[in-house]
Order: C-alpha cells, then structure tokens, then sequence
C-alpha cells in the first residue's frame, strides 16, 4: 500500500482523508481470505433465510392441517441449517484472522517508520504522540477491524437473508416492515456525522495529553527542582478536562443513536403484530405467514438490525475516526513540505561536505567547523580523532540525520538536504555502534535496508553473511529462516555481525561504519572491513582503531581545534597527535 504522511496540523488545512478509502486499500491485499470469510458467511445466513418459509410450513401444512409430524419434519430442517450455520462458523474464524493480524503488523510497522522517517527527514523532535498510535490507536484499530469484520458479515447476512426471506413469503408483510425500517436508517444516517466528528475529537485529545504529558512525567524531578508544579498540574489538568469534555460529547451524541436502535428494533415488529388480525381476516395472511414473518423479525431481523446500528454508531465510529488518524500520520513529508525542495536527483555517490558545521546550541562551540572534505566515488576514508571529538556527529551529518549549522553535504553533486529522504536512504546506510537487531528471521534481518517491496536473493545474503565472517553464527540460528526470538539474548559482538552483514548485501552506495565492530576481536574486524571495503561503492569508517585507518586509502584527522586529511603514512609524518596515536595502538601490541 503507498501511503503519503503528514502531520496532523497538515492534515486539517488539506482535503480531509477518507478513512473507509485507506481501510480498502489495507484489507484489498487480503482480498483471498475476505473473499473465503464472504463464501462461508453466505453459508452461515442459512438458517437467517430460511427460518420464516420453514416455520410458516411447519404451521400450516403441518400443525393446522392435523398432520404434527410433517410440522415437526419441517421444523427439524431448520434444525439441520443451524448444525451448517456451526460447521460454517468455526471454517470462517481463520479467515478473518488472516486479514486482521497483518494488517495489525503492517499499521506498526507504517507508524514507527513514518515516526522516524519524519523525525530523520524533516529536523522535527520525535513525536510523542506516536507512542499514543502504537499502543492504542493501532490495537483499537485491529480489535474494530476484527469486530466489524466478525459481526458486521454475519449480521449484514442475517438482514438481508431475513428481508428476501420475509419478502418471498409474504410481500404484504414486508411492506408493513419496510416503512419503520427507512425511517429508522435515515435518521441514523443523518446522526452518524456527528458522532463521527466527536468520536475524531476524543482521539485527537487522547493524542494531546499523551504528547503533553509524557514529557512532564518523564521530567517531575526536574519540574521539583524548578519549581515548577503548579504550573505542569494545570497543564496535566486541563488536558485530562478536555478528554473528559470530549468523553461526554460523544456520550451524549450517543443518546441518539439509543433511539434509532429502539425504533428501528422494536417498530416493525410492533407494526406487523397490530396489522396481523385485519390482515388476516381480509385473507391477506395465513396464520401461518404470520408467525412465519415474526419469526424473521424477532429472530433475524430485530435482533440483527439493534446490533448492526449500535455497532456502526459505536465500534464503527471510532473506526473511522482511528482510521482517518492514522491514515493521515504514516507517510512522511518530504523535504519539499518542511521547506526545501526535494526533487534533485544525485548523480552517482561522491560525498562532498562544503564549510560543514554543526553545534548543538545556539552558543555552544561547534563539534565541526568549516569542515571541506571531498569523498569520491569508490572511495575508502578513515576518521580518526580522540573520543568525544564529534566523529560520531560528523557521520550524522553525512547521512542527513542530523541538519547542518552551517555549510552543506552533497550526494552527487546535489546538496543532501535536497534529496527525497527515501532516496537517500537507498544511497547511503549507516552502521551505529550499537547494532539493531529485531525479532523475527535472519532473512528479515539482513534485508532490513532493502526499499519496501524488495529484497535481495538467497544467494546474494549467504554471500554477505560469508564475506564478513558471520557463517558460523547464521548457521546457529539455523540459517536464513531461522527465528531471532530475543535480540538480546545475542552477544554485542553478534549483533554487529548481522549489522554488517546487513550492510554488506544492501544495495546502499556509500556505507558509513560507527565503529561498527568495536565489540569484535581485531582478526574479525580486519575480515569485516575488508570485505566491505571489496564491494563497490564507498566506504566511510569511524575508527577506534588505527588498523582501520592504516587499510584506508584516506584518513581524516578530527582533534576539536583542526581537521588534517591525508594517508596513513602522510599524517604520521604530519601530525604529532596522529604519531601518538599510532604509537600507543603499537605500545598496546593490538596490531
């Protein structure tokens, strides 16, 4: 499914996003199993259709006409439709589960992507109120889906299983029923706007006191010491009113829907019983058509249609509302919708930084300065510095996940802040130091980087996995389709041996490691490094140790005050802070 993101502030000013519209598209790429849940509802509806004609037979060529047991005959087919109702219901259970649950793992994965994408690609701070989508909206979103699914096919069935049947027995009867009954949807229909939009109210106040509160809470220490209570209790207070506000508004829209669910239950029904003795004396009914139609209206239709209104005016509100929220929050806006154009194409992959700066306060010393670094294609460099001298913040930088202070970095020519944020993220693919491993099979793992929809051959992963030493640990999960259950029960070590070979199989073009295998013994790393310094494209190393900069062809000196660039051999020669260097990773005998 290919879905645009916005923000919520966005999403108001644009066209309001059709909420049934995107849930289609969800359940369209389930289409086999709703169509197997459809097949087994029909058969489910037996009894709903069929109830009327066999009762109103049993009565009157059975009971009324003296002969008990052709009416009991009749009466045990309709018990034998209620064993295939049961068969029926049990086969379509699986069916629907096989829509809900990956639609369920679909919207996480889209709201955490969209989280992060719009945080990585629009310089936004995180947004807390995604923590309120993941763990509520997208589980309400599920449980309506699987509700709606669940009664809505059933009891849909039932109505209309129960009207054809009323209309083939009797079409006086039917008409009698049918007057209530529209009178009853429209006025619902009418009444279901409202509820809509403060069902949509709640939600977005449920949204505001997560984003509002969560840094509150997470700050009460800091909030005492500034003294600052009273001040973060009003604002707790006035959010937890305005959902309580919102609570009651849809309560009391609520009220209606009661109403049109009394009336359209109970009306029809009422109707066809003061009609029944004129109807029958005029020889417009039998005795029999007449129990014959309460018995659709009390058993299938009555029952059927209270459940239906009350669903769609309370599960089937709020899904929509839940729906429109995360249909407007799970597609990122690009660079071009938070001020920058984003429509450069780079051509090819050298990495160019021009007078790079970049300070974390307004007043604080920058970690890079006026940094003018040129790395070519196929191009191999190596940062070195001590810690804390802003090498992790410069690979930040060069992958656009951090916005510059000052001066820019070019992709191809093109400033990186141009790019489409997707782009870039196929171009260039950053290892951190603490690796990212998730449950689920190595396969899934070593695709990560891979654009969604698609993914790299067996073969090209065995060939990653072996190119940096990881065999004997993919071979111990049980290969590409065994189960990384818990991540953490994997040694730090381990973890950035999948990273890398991740990385190794992406199709990225510049690859930039954070001392990615610090948690590896140096043989390992040398293995690693190696390899990926054999696969096309560039490679960028954060170094935490010398031998990394000895195998690059360019080396990059960062010590707070000067930035020097040169071979290995050149800055020994240059530098007395790189000598050092080089000479306590000697001393230490970790060559």
């Amino acid at each position: 499914m290919d879905v645009r993101t916005v923000t919520g502030a966005e999403a108001d000013r644009r066209q309001a996003v059709r909420p049934w519209r995107f849930l289609a598209g969800l359940l369209r790429a389930r289409r086999r199993p709703l169509l197997l849940a459809l097949a087994w509802s029909l058969v489910e509806s037996a009894p709903a259709l069929l109830a009327g004609l066999l009762v109103a037979t049993a009565v009157d060529r059975g009971f009324l006409a003296g002969r008990p047991g052709v009416g009991m005959a009749w009466l045990g087919l309709l018990g034998a439709t209620m064993v295939v109702r049961s068969v029926a219901t049990r086969l379509m259970f699986p069916q629907l589960a096989a829509v809900v649950e990956p639609m369920r793992d679909e919207l996480v994965r889209a709201v955490a992507g969209a989280t992060v994408r719009r945080a990585a690609d629009g310089g936004q701070a995180p947004d807390a109120a995604a923590l309120s989508r993941l763990t509520g909206q997208v589980e309400t979103m599920r449980k309506l889906v699987s509700t709606m699914l669940r009664t809505s096919r059933e009891l849909g069935m039932s109505v209309i299983a129960a009207l054809v049947g009323l209309l083939v027995l009797s079409p006086v009867a039917a008409a009698v029923a049918a007057g209530p009954l529209v009178l009853t949807l429209a006025a619902f229909a009418r009444l279901m706007p409202a509820l809509t939009a403060r069902q949509r109210a709640l939600v977005l106040a449920e949204e505001r006191l997560t984003a509002q509160a969560t840094p509150i809470v997470a700050g009460l220490r800091d909030v005492a010491a500034c003294g600052a209570r009273a001040q973060a209790a009003d604002t707790l207070r006035a959010l937890v009113s305005a959902q309580a506000a919102a609570a009651r508004a849809l309560a009391w829209a609520g009220t209606g829907r009661r109403v049109a669910v009394l009336l359209g239950a109970h009306a029809p029904l009422v109707g066809l019983l003061l009609l029944s003795r004129p109807l029958i004396e005029g020889g417009r009914l039998s005795a029999g058509e007449v129990v014959g139609a309460v018995t659709y209206l009390f058993t299938g239709l009555e029952p059927a249609l209270r459940t239906i209104l009350d669903t769609l005016g309370g599960w089937g509100v709020g899904l929509a509302a839940t729906t429109r929220r995360i249909a407007e929050t799970i597609a990122v806006p690009g660079p071009a919708e938070v001020g920058t154009p984003a429509t450069a194409v780079p051509a090819g992959h050298e990495l160019r930084a021009e007078r790079l700066t970049f300070a974390y306060a307004a007043r604080a010393t920058p970690v890079v300065r006026d940094l003018d670094l040129t790395i070519g294609e196929g191009g191999h460099l190596a940062v070195v510095g001590p810690s804390g001298v802003g090498k992790s913040t410069l690979a930040l930088l060069m992958t656009g996940l951090l916005r510059p202070t000052g001066g820019r970095v070019r992709l191809g020519g093109r400033p990186l802040d141009s790019i489409p944020g997707a782009s870039v993220r196929s171009r260039i693919a950053l290892v951190p130091q603490e690796a990212y491993v998730f449950a689920g099979t190595v396969r899934e793992n070593l695709a990560y980087l891979w654009p969604l929809g698609e993914s790299p051959d067996d073969e090209r992963l065995r060939a990653s996995v072996a190119a940096v030493g990881a065999g004997p640990l993919v071979e111990r999960l049980g290969g590409l389709d065994g189960e990384i259950d818990e991540p953490s029960a994997l040694s730090a070590g381990e973890r950035q041996l999948v990273a890398l070979a991740r990385v190794h199989a992406s199709p990225a073009d510049v690859l930039i490691l954070d001392e990615a295998g610090c948690h590896l013994d140096p043989a390992a790393e040398l293995r690693a490094e190696s390899a990926l310094a054999a696969r096309p494209g560039t490679l960028v190393v954060i170094a935490h140790r010398i031998s990394s900069a000895a195998r690059a062809r360019q080396v990059l000196l960062m010590d707070g005050t000067t930035v020097l660039t040169g071979t290995h051999r050149e800055l020994i020669d240059r530098s007395p802070l790189y000598a050092d260097l080089v000479g306590r990773w000697h001393d230490d005998g970790t060559r």
